[in-house]
């Protein structure tokens, strides 16, 4: 039962590190846009290392999870 409950963590994490990958690369170009002010541009800056973040921590948990749903 606990493999289980991993499998579905693991699926989980990958979602969550997929969206959060996708939403930096989204305010990484915001950031860059010359056509944004630059509060917004910092605020997408800001928002693509909070996203970075969650990225890798999601990630790090996806591998974990993978590793306790083969035992």
């Amino acid at each position: 039962m606990e493999s289980i409950k991993s499998g579905i963590n693991a699926v989980s994490d990958k979602v969550q590190e997929t969206t959060a990958g996708a939403s930096k690369e989204a305010n990484k170009e915001t950031a860059k846009s010359d056509n944004a002010s630059l509060g917004t541009r910092a605020s997408a800056a800001k928002d693509a290392v909070g996203d970075k973040a969650d990225e890798m921590s999601s990630g790090a948990s996806h591998e974990v999870n993978k590793e306790k749903a083969k035992n």
